[in-house]
């Protein structure tokens, strides 16, 4: 499948071990490529998916010099969007506390912006997914908090580990973009690659 990407050497920017796994579920062969301290802060101005579809795109720009005419590159970011409000990785484990209490009984959004960048092109798109989950015990926040320490994780939670099978309780749009790359949306844009 996606013979069409075979005159290109797929990048994937990111050290992020579940944006691997996802991109390795697609039968794509790609390397791994990532740049220390790259910016990830945005205007104040933007709102809920435009704030990570912008970080992608600064993502790529990053990159955009050092690469080769036969590269492509894809950059990623994702946020969770609680009631008008980012909540990005956590600072610390105070803070990944307080982001789980927040989420606990109350509906969320997590939104991913994508970037597929080349030399010559450069193509982008958001994914929406919105999560509902089950109220949550003090008990619960911490056991899991201190068990998994989610401080890589926007919202401070990883869906696919345990709090995402005792909290979850709705889930619309793709679960694969909570875990941080809406994958079906990425074949489909990257089948139609020239």
């Amino acid at each position: 499948m996606l013979d069409n990407l075979k005159k290109y050497k797929v990048i994937l920017a990111s050290n992020s071990p579940r944006r691997k796994e996802l991109l390795s579920g697609l039968g794509i062969d790609y390397e791994v490529r990532t740049l220390p301290d790259v910016d990830e802060s945005y205007p104040d101005t933007l709102q809920g998916g435009d704030i990570p579809l912008y970080i992608a795109r600064e993502k790529a720009a990053a990159y955009r010099e050092l690469m080769q005419a036969d590269e492509l590159m894809i950059t990623a970011d994702t946020i969770v969007w609680l009631n008008g409000r980012v909540l990005g990785k956590p600072r610390d484990r105070e803070d990944a506390l307080q982001m789980l209490r927040d989420l606990s009984g109350c509906t969320h959004e997590v939104y991913t912006g994508v970037c597929l960048t080349t030399t010559g092109w450069q193509r982008s798109f958001s994914a929406q997914t919105e999560v509902r989950f089950a109220r949550l015990t003090e008990e619960e926040i911490t056991w899991y908090v201190d068990r998994y320490r989610p401080m890589d994780k926007a919202g401070a939670y990883g869906v696919q580990e345990w709090i995402g099978f005792v909290g979850v309780e709705y889930i619309s749009g793709s679960y694969f973009n909570i875990m941080g790359l809406p994958v079906q949306r990425l074949y489909r844009e990257l089948k139609s690659v020239e």
